[in-house]
């Protein structure tokens, strides 16, 4: 016995080694697929905010500029590495000599050539040429911008307002628009350079021989299943591995946080879920409901009700499935249960009823009126009242108890009302009769139709599904029933 209970505690630390094992396994992929997702973001976010990475992370750029294929445009670079020179040569000669007057002859040759060829366009950066126009003619206060440059880089210009200051204006207000101005190469497939793939290749090749690893072990779980089945049990890990739309793959990052509990996705799923049944119950409901109505309408169309009436084969055989009238079953349950459990309960309150009637009917009588006063009538009128009350409740109920019990009764009570089906169904046959029922049913379902089937189409969903939720929690509790209580004990004829 020892030994059974310490093979199961084994066991039992086996397994929750294993479940420890498996959850850090799960973290540690939950974690990588995060860190890929990062990494698929950033890709895709570099080329529309390279400017805000050249201004606040220059470092990065010059890493990962190879790997979008982005290098410096040969006009813009050598227009910024110009004035560049020229600073340097008005440090050394000074702003009046004529090597200053070159350089700013030539600047202004490219400044022309910038505002003609404009070199942003390859990367759809035309808007920052403009920004770089504007930003002149404000400061210059000039309508043209050629005119604008061609002021800008004079010696008068700047004798007048300042050498240190106007170039600084275009380190602080020109050059980074210039600066940020970039040449992508084109592959031979005509497309833009992207090298991604080697920095996403690891993750691929990670992911993919995780996915046929479960692959593997759930189709050892479920020998019924092909490969491919195996792999569609995992179906949102492939996009882990696709090479396009990338940004997908926030749907497994998501799962496997989640799965790894490092990411508490409970109430986002059951929102999802209830907006998603909330949708289509509202379809669903419409649909169901206009089509069991347009089914009836049709029988009524097809005169189904006239063979339902007449007793005669309908379009459909009725199909039986248990050889018992249900309606007759029913309504002898419930007259059994009426007259041996309903009227036992009750039969004090008949008695009251019949007593007092039969005290009133006395009081009506004149001479019983005057012989009232005699002493002990009164008394005598009460016991007389109660045992004809009593008399009377008693007949009544063995009446209906012999009629019940009573194989002849029954049958007549049979009779009777088949009796009544008939007359009431040879009636209703009439030509005129039938076909005014048929048109007034088929109104009143078109009009069911219309009235409540959008209502049932706008119904708060939302409220349904919040009381079936409540109806599940409380089928949840456990409660003791004694059955004995469930049904009354029907006694049988």
């Amino acid at each position: 016995m020892h030994l059974f209970l310490y093979q199961i505690s084994q066991k039992m630390k086996d397994i929750k080694t294993y479940k420890q094992g498996n959850l850090w396994f799960e973290r540690f992929m939950a974690i990588a697929a995060a860190v890929n997702l990062c990494l698929v973001l950033f890709d895709l976010s570099y080329v529309p905010w390279r400017d805000f990475y050249l201004r606040k992370l220059p470092q990065i750029t010059k890493i990962y500029d190879p790997i979008k294929g982005v290098e410096a445009h040969r006009d813009t670079e050598n227009y910024l590495k110009t004035v560049d020179a020229l600073k340097e040569q008005v440090s050394q000669t000074g702003l009046q000599s004529p090597q200053v007057n070159s350089r700013l002859e030539e600047i202004r040759r490219l400044s022309n050539e910038m505002i003609d060829s404009n070199p942003f366009a390859g990367v759809n950066k035309s808007g920052t040429l403009e920004k770089i126009k504007n930003r002149m003619r404000d400061r210059i206060d000039k309508e043209s911008a050629r005119q604008s440059f061609a002021t800008f880089w004079s010696q008068p210009y700047f004798s007048q307002n300042g050498w240190d200051q106007e170039i600084s204006f275009f380190n602080q207000r020109i050059r980074p628009l210039i600066a940020s101005n970039y040449y992508r190469q084109i592959g031979e497939n005509g497309e833009f350079v992207d090298k991604f793939l080697i920095i996403d290749l690891p993750f691929v090749i990670l992911f993919g021989v995780e996915l046929l690893g479960r692959s593997f072990l759930i189709r050892r779980q479920r020998p019924g299943l092909s490969w491919f089945e195996a792999v569609l049990w995992r179906w949102y890990d492939l996009f882990l591995l696709l090479p396009f739309w990338r940004w997908l793959r926030v749907l497994p990052v998501l799962v496997r946080l989640d799965q790894a509990k490092l990411l508490n996705l409970h109430p986002v799923r059951k929102q999802i879920n209830q907006g998603i049944v909330a949708n289509f119950a509202e379809e669903l409901t419409e649909i169901v409901v206009v089509r069991v109505i347009n089914q009836i309408q049709g029988s009524i169309q097809r005169g189904e009700l006239t063979h339902w009436l007449s007793q005669q084969e309908n379009l459909r055989p009725y199909i039986d499935i248990n050889n018992v009238n249900e309606v007759e079953a029913i309504a002898s349950l419930l007259v059994k249960t009426i007259v041996y459990q309903v009227l036992p309960e009750i039969q004090p309150a008949i008695v009251a009823i019949l007593r007092h009637n039969i005290e009133t009917v006395f009081h009506q009588v004149p001479l019983y009126r005057n012989l009232q006063n005699l002493p002990g009538v009164g008394q005598a009128q009460t016991q007389l009242s109660e045992q004809l009350a009593t008399q009377i409740t008693t007949n009544l109920y063995k009446t209906l108890v012999s009629a019940v019990e009573d194989p002849v009764g029954a049958k007549l009570t049979s009779q009777l009302v088949q009796s009544f089906s008939d007359a009431l169904g040879s009636q209703i046959k009439q030509k005129h009769v039938l076909s005014e029922i048929q048109s007034l049913l088929f109104d009143f379902l078109q009009e069911i139709k219309l009235n409540y089937v959008q209502r049932l189409s706008q119904e708060d969903i939302d409220q349904i599904i919040e009381q079936t939720c409540q109806l599940r929690t409380q089928a949840s509790v456990p409660r003791v029933v004694d059955k004995g209580t469930i049904l009354p004990k029907i006694r049988e004829g």
